[in-house]
């Protein structure tokens, strides 16, 4: 007998034949089938070649856990690469393609590798390519990302649409299997909402791979007739193709379903994937058992799987793995398969049994070599034979399948994404659940029970303690008995000594037990260190099927327990989730949130040029009949508002109310300047700054009445301030009586700037708004004529007089009509942010150009802002340390061009007249930079080292990537009315 389909049995529907590809050629499969599953009914052992040496690898696992057969399905835009051919659902037409080999899957030049692997070993990377240095960015990065990962992702956009949801339950049982389903029963019955999720497609888990009965009937009979009683249940939400990938605050988790990826043409009114975000109050991990394989020379060869696999593959999807199968095991899983691949009439050749004895029962006519083991495998594309061990004795036995057990490791992962670290017990041999708090506990297999009658008892009684906890008291449910049970009981066994080929530890990132040895002689010794030298446990694996054995030899290696040892860190997801999935909508022209400004029909209407500003929309210019480039009208802008009036949209800028008693001392002691004595109807501009003593944000503050307040921020970092305000309240200052909102979507704003501001806004305004009655920085209440009540703000970005009004939203773009109405005599334009940055670049105003997260209060000209003389404010005490008051930090200045003719472009680097491009040589650099029309030439704001004491000093202005060199003098920031007699027209 051969691998192929046997004649009768399994949960496939043999009356259903589909259709598949595989590398160009046309197979046949049935539904039911997994892509794993029908490749190896029709004899295809070889699936994949492994990612570092290239060798020959097939299916070691029958589920999620699947390190080897990754492939790529479908193709154009929609091929998915790195799918497990073991979870991938088989359907009419499905076309597979075999990854990382060329030219062919069997004939893989890459191979090459595994001649070359005593150069290849754990960190050769960081070993090999350190010399030359040149050669790294010419020569050994590209082939590196060359070679790196194993499927290769599509550039033609997805066709398929994703949708994201919500769910609320009262109970999440997470995992169908015979744990999974007892509970869902017990707690659909009692009425309490419930969400069964489990990332197969039928339900059933391990029930549908047991020859066992369970309440007098197959295994797999009782599954469906849970599941057929729980679909009836209208409490009870069935989710299969679900995974639950993560476990987040308040009891929230994240799940994908997969709604159409077993389809052949998906429908358009459904989406390809579903992200949900379940909220319960509690849930029930019931995830299984990962059955670990054995480490031994050879053990990754085509046709070596776990025995729960070849279990699976028989009696789920009736395919023998093989003609001629061995078994090598530490206890009675192995014992178990032999049995079920004798009962189907598959050649079982030997048992070989780790340990001296045990009480397992031997099938009749099969050959036992105990306290054997397997030290080599024969064969190349697929196992041919192996080599047994037993006292010094060696054999050879004949094999086309070898079936491995090492002991089964629960999957605890979910419950290890918050930091909770997993328990080892020597009692089971693996390391269990941590208890994480009573809403979330473990049950089954994942919670370290052994025997199949056991976790059925435990899914019900922990469903029963979660319905307690939910204050629901019901009666105890029945637990079938169980018949035809095997010992579940294993001995340790790390690692097989003497092989004569590479161990391998971790399939799917080519880790072998020498990558260990040579982490720990090489000093990274801690788990998590040994993890990143050797790649153990990374990728898509994320050492669901190698971390505990890696574990467990370090521990040999180092004569410590695993518990010692530990595991690494567990991470969301547990397994690959799509960027589709996680974007759900939001692509295209929907991959972000859309703003508009209260004024953005006003903008339109008037011929604006729009562009994203982080999630708004704002306009830039406004260009008129005649102008060619955005340049004219730019210029044209800021000449208008240089010699008459220009109205801009500001209405992006953050604003937030901040009320209470205790608000100017809160006030106080988040800015870095006064804010005490701050008269009311007037307004401040205020630095803020980190703990660290960096400059956080800045704005205006303006006082509205005693107890009442109004703060901006920069458009871009109005988010961050609100919650740097809520917690420095909360956490710093409880006591004091303040509150917070944001109001920056109830209010359009617009500034008014130029010499004629103020005759235009006065036809706007009733109140008296003379430089007597209203000067600069005034702040309060006015009336617009018609009624309107607004608040009026007497500051400038621009450097000109200005006026800054605020209106509710929905009247905002009547009143910037009015406002154009009334400046049209005297030349009033419609400006935009482009136009606005030349200005305050004219006028050496910063943004967060300069203000990027690494600049101080003095750097960026403002030290007088600091108020040391208060008695705190967030980050005065690390402000005065040297690396920030050092003399050679870098300091804003302006620069202009000594040819008038030449561009400074914004991101240059500054050098020495003379000096050679270097990093020993870099002066500083270019942060903002713009033609002035004011001037008539280029001009820029700059960081450079001791800055302000090289004013006159020429700079090289050096931009390498655009290839430029500009000569240019450092001058003052302000360029234009340094004596700021425009703000007090």
């Amino acid at each position: 007998m051969t691998s192929y389909r046997l004649g009768s049995g399994g949960g496939i529907n043999r009356g259903q034949s589909l259709t598949f590809t595989f590398d160009g050629r046309t197979y046949k499969g049935f539904e039911g089938d997994t892509l794993a599953s029908a490749l190896i009914a029709n004899d295809q052992m070889l699936m994949a070649r492994s990612f570092k040496y290239h060798r020959p690898r097939g299916v070691v696992t029958a589920g999620s856990a699947e390190p080897n057969a990754l492939m790529t399905i479908g193709s154009g835009a929609r091929a998915e690469p790195n799918a497990r051919a073991t979870v991938v659902e088989l359907y009419n037409g499905l076309a597979a393609t075999s990854q990382n080999r060329w030219p062919s899957l069997k004939h893989d030049f890459g191979a090459v590798n595994d001649l070359l692997s005593p150069f290849l070993g754990a960190g050769f990377y960081y070993k090999t390519f350190m010399w030359p240095g040149v050669l790294w960015e010419k020569l050994y990065e590209p082939l590196i990302r060359r070679a790196a990962g194993l499927g290769k992702v599509t550039m033609q956009a997805d066709p398929d649409r994703y949708e994201k949801s919500w769910a609320h339950c009262d109970l999440l049982v997470i995992g169908a299997g015979p744990t999974g389903l007892m509970a869902a029963l017990a707690a659909g019955r009692a009425g309490v909402r419930v969400i069964l999720a489990d990332e197969g497609f039928r339900f059933g888990g391990s029930l549908l791979s047991e020859s066992a009965a369970v309440g007098g009937q197959p295994a797999a009979e009782f599954a469906a007739e849970v599941v057929e009683e729980l679909a009836t249940l209208p409490n009870v939400t069935l989710m299969p193709r679900t995974t639950v990938f993560g476990w987040y605050d308040d009891m929230a988790f994240g799940a994908v379903e997969r709604v159409q990826k077993h389809v052949a043409s998906p429908s358009p009114d459904l989406p390809m994937e579903r992200l949900w975000r379940v909220v319960a109050k509690q849930a029930i991990l019931a995830t299984g058992a990962e059955e670990r394989p054995l480490v031994f020379g050879g053990n990754d060869k085509p046709g070596v799987m776990t025995a729960g696999a070849a279990r699976t593959y028989l009696n789920r999807y009736g395919v023998a793995v093989g003609g001629k199968v061995a078994v090598f095991t530490n206890g009675g899983s192995g014992y178990r398969t032999a049995a079920d691949l004798l009962a189907q009439g598959v050649d079982v050749t030997a048992i070989i049994d780790a340990r001296p004895q045990s009480a397992d029962p031997v099938p009749d006519g099969i050959r036992i070599i105990r306290n054997g083991s397997v030290i080599a495998t024969k064969g190349r594309h697929r196992i041919e034979g192996l080599i047994a061990e037993r006292s010094g004795f060696e054999e050879v036995i004949g094999c086309d399948a070898l079936a491995v057990s090492g002991g089964w490791s629960p999957v605890v992962h979910l419950m290890c994404q918050r930091g909770a670290k997993p328990v080892w017990s020597d009692g089971k041999q693996a390391f269990l659940a941590p208890d994480v708090g009573g809403a979330f506990v473990a049950a089954g297999s994942a919670a370290g029970q052994t025997s199949l009658g056991d976790c059925l008892k435990d899914g019900s009684a922990k469903a029963h303690a979660a319905l307690d906890a939910l204050g629901r008291l019901v009666g105890s449910l029945e637990t079938p008995e169980v018949e035809g049970e095997y010992d579940p009981s294993f001995a340790p066994l790390w690692y097989v000594p003497g092989a004569r080929d590479k161990a391998f530890v971790d399939f799917q990132n080519d880790v072998h037990v020498g990558d260990l040895g040579l982490a720990q002689r090489e000093g990274f010794r801690h788990i998590e260190h040994t993890k990143r030298y050797t790649t153990a446990g990374m990728a898509t694996d994320q050492g669901k099927l190698g971390n505990v054995n890696t574990a467990g030899i370090v521990a040999g290696m180092r004569g410590l327990s695993p518990t010692e040892i530990g595991t690494t860190t567990f991470r969301p997801f547990y397994t690959p989730v799509s960027f589709g999935a996680l974007a759900g909508t939001a692509r295209a022209e929907h991959a972000a949130p859309v703003r508009t400004s209260p004024l953005h029909s006003w903008a339109r209407k008037n011929g604006a040029t729009f562009v994203e500003s982080g999630l708004w929309y704002r306009p830039v210019w406004f260009p008129r009949d005649g102008e060619k480039t955005w340049r004219e009208s730019v210029d044209r802008e800021v000449f208008d508002v240089r010699a008459n009036a220009g109205l801009c949209d500001v209405s992006t800028l953050g604003k937030i109310e901040i009320f209470g008693r205790g608000a100017a001392e809160f006030l106080d002691r988040i800015y870095s300047n006064s804010f005490l004595k701050l008269p009311v109807g007037r307004a401040r501009y205020g630095l803020m700054l980190r703990e660290d003593g960096i400059v956080f944000d800045d704005g205006t503050v303006s006082r509205l009445s005693e107890n009442h307040y109004v703060m901006t921020t920069t458009t871009a970092f109005a988010a961050e301030v609100l919650a740097h305000l809520e917690f420095s309240a909360q956490t710093f200052w409880p006591e004091l009586d303040v509150r917070f909102v944001c109001s920056t979507d109830q209010w359009a704003q617009m500034s008014l700037a130029g010499p004629k501001a103020r005759i235009i806004m006065s036809r706007v305004v009733q109140d008296d708004i003379s430089d007597a009655a209203f000067p600069f920085l005034a702040a309060r209440e006015v009336t617009l004529r018609g009624g309107l009540k607004a608040r009026l703000f007497r500051i400038s970005f621009s450097g000109e007089l200005a006026y800054e009004l605020a209106v509710p939203a929905g009247y905002g773009e009547a009143v910037a009509d009015a406002i154009m109405d009334a400046g049209h005599e005297e030349g009033i334009c419609a400006y935009g942010a482009e136009a606005l940055n030349v200005l305050r670049i004219e006028k050496g105003h910063v943004t967060h150009s300069e203000l990027d997260g690494r600049t101080t209060a003095d750097d960026v000209g403002l030290g007088r802002m600091m108020a040391m003389q208060k008695p705190d404010f967030i980050g005065k005490r690390l402000s005065t340390r040297f690396g920030l008051t050092a003399a050679d930090r870098l300091q804003l200045v302006g620069l202009k061009p000594v040819e008038a003719d030449k561009e400074i472009k914004a991101g240059a680097h500054l050098l020495k007249d003379g000096a050679k491009p270097s990093l020993a040589n870099d002066q500083g650099f270019v942060s903002s930079a713009c033609f002035s029309p004011t001037l008539g030439h280029f001009i820029a704001l700059a960081m450079l080292k001791s800055g302000r004491e090289r004013i006159g000093e020429r700079i090289m202005v050096w931009d390498g990537l655009r290839g430029s060199e500009v000569l240019s003098e450092v001058c003052p920031p302000v360029f234009v009315d340094p004596e700021n007699s425009k703000l007090h027209l």
